[in-house]
């Protein structure tokens, strides 16, 4: 029973880090949005390439921030 417990207890722990890192990576979308239209409305115009901006700004936060979570829940295996 302790073997199944233990298994069942890590089973829920994934499930619970996919909810949050899902959660965490729609978060990331909209605060590159709102970045990405504080950077045009500083600019006074649209950029030109604002999807490659937007992907770079997603990109730098998101890599930051899973790594950062990763390193301090201990859930960076293989990384």
């Amino acid at each position: 029973m302790g073997a199944h417990s233990a298994l069942l207890r890590q089973s829920i722990r994934q499930s619970m880090s996919i909810v949050y890192f899902t959660l965490i990576a729609a978060l990331l979308y909209l605060f590159s949005d709102w970045v990405l239209q504080r950077v045009e409305v500083v600019a006074g115009r649209r950029l030109e390439h604002r999807s490659i901006v937007f992907f770079c700004i997603l990109l730098t936060l998101a890599l930051t921030t899973f790594t950062l979570i990763g390193h301090l829940t201990g859930s960076n295996q293989g990384v």
